[in-house]
């Protein structure tokens, strides 16, 4: 994606420059106040440098004037101090939501640097598990999302766990993401490929989901998945067993449906619509 415009939605973006991101988000910003929206920046230090860069900005100086524009520190923006609460700060978003909305925005739209907030795996685990509520957020609600993460202080296996859990990144190497397209609990969107290398962060993925059945189903939309290999299509059925629940994969190829028949696998159903 490098190069291209920013899409819109819940983006991952992974930067090994600092001043790289800092680029990228004020581009993803500069759009949501072009469509209308209140615009934060999250930052991990004090927000005294943006704000004084900011004011020699034509567009953001206006905005910062007006409130369009505010800079926040990674204390004032997530609660629930070093371990993130993901119930609790999705709620906190929706009502900063409420607070845009009601002052005559088009929604809020935030960029955010939050390395700090993933160092640990015990911080990973639970900020990957906001990561899906947050997606599930998004679907009802006027609020885009950019989460910056430093690949130097993380690694690349930490920055995987969290980027294939955003329906866009600029990870190159990771070849697939597990997203929530609505706010159904039961259904998630599978896209690209699943191989033996992939085996353990899409295990990871899953877990972090916390899909929940809905009369006893599971839904992963499949459309977008180019390979799977038969070792996905057994932990996809001991999850479903595990569960007690059905899992429905929607769009698979009939190459997967042949696959998933000679397996015989119990709680796994196939869909083709392709």
């Amino acid at each position: 994606m490098s190069g291209q415009a920013l899409p819109y939605g819940h983006l991952c973006w992974a930067y090994d420059d600092p001043a790289g991101f800092t680029t990228r988000a004020e581009d993803f910003l500069r759009s949501g106040l072009a469509a209308g929206e209140q615009v934060w920046y999250v930052v991990a230090g004090s927000p005294g440098p943006v704000r004084d860069r900011w004011r020699d900005l034509d567009l953001f100086a206006d905005a910062l004037s007006s409130g369009a524009a505010e800079v926040h520190t990674l204390d004032a923006a997530y609660s629930g101090g070093q371990v993130i609460d993901p119930a609790g700060q999705v709620s906190a978003y929706q009502m900063a939501i409420r607070a845009a909305l009601a002052a005559g925005y088009s929604g809020l739209r935030v960029a955010a640097a939050c390395t700090d907030l993933v160092r640990t795996p015990a911080q990973r685990a639970m900020f990957a598990r906001y990561e899906q509520q947050i997606n599930r957020m998004m679907r009802g609600e006027a609020f885009r999302a950019m989460c910056g993460y430093h690949r130097p202080t993380l690694g690349d296996r930490a920055v995987a766990e969290l980027a294939c859990l955003h329906p866009e990144h600029n990870v190159t190497d990771l070849l697939f993401r597990l997203y929530a397209p609505t706010a159904h609990p039961g259904h998630a969107v599978l896209v690209g490929e699943l191989d033996p290398a992939s085996h353990d962060l899409f295990r990871a993925a899953l877990e972090h989901s916390e899909l929940r059945p809905v009369d006893d189903e599971l839904i992963l939309d499949a459309s977008g998945l180019r390979f799977l290999d038969h070792r996905t299509l057994v932990h996809l059925s001991e999850y479903a067993q595990q569960r007690e629940a059905r899992l429905v994969l929607r769009g698979c190829s009939a190459g997967t449906v042949r696959l998933a028949a000679l397996l015989d696998l119990p709680g796994l159903s196939m869909e083709v619509t392709r």
